[in-house]
């Protein structure tokens, strides 16, 4: 994991996440309990002045480690959907996954001078 960004920063990539999530289900993110859970969790730990807060760097963590799990188990989901096994491919679908061609013949297959 990177180094911490901005509390702000990392709440607006919650959000994000959430609103990946809810698209599956069809329902708006802002109904939704974990929403609900991180905006008042961000809103209570809100430092305004430049004191330090204990409280307030181990949420920032947590919810950044949160963040990178919720991300990554998306990007796996659209990687496993793509290149999940449909049973035997042909050679040409094969070399297309990779981003090769077969090479192509003059007059076609089977073609004999």
């Amino acid at each position: 994991m990177t180094a911490l960004g901005s509390p702000a920063r990392t709440l607006r990539g919650l959000l994000r996440e959430l609103r990946h999530l809810s698209a599956a289900t069809g329902r708006p993110y802002r109904d939704t309990a974990a929403y609900r859970y991180l905006m008042k969790a961000f809103r209570a730990h809100q430092v305004t002045s430049e004191k330090l807060c204990r409280a307030q760097h181990e949420l920032h963590f947590q919810a950044a480690t949160y963040l990178c799990l919720l991300r990554s188990v998306r990007e796996h989901m659209a990687l496993h959907q793509e290149f999940h096994g449909k049973g035997e491919r042909s050679v040409e679908e094969s070399a297309g996954l990779v981003g090769l061609q077969l090479p192509r013949q003059p007059g076609g297959k089977g073609c004999e001078p």
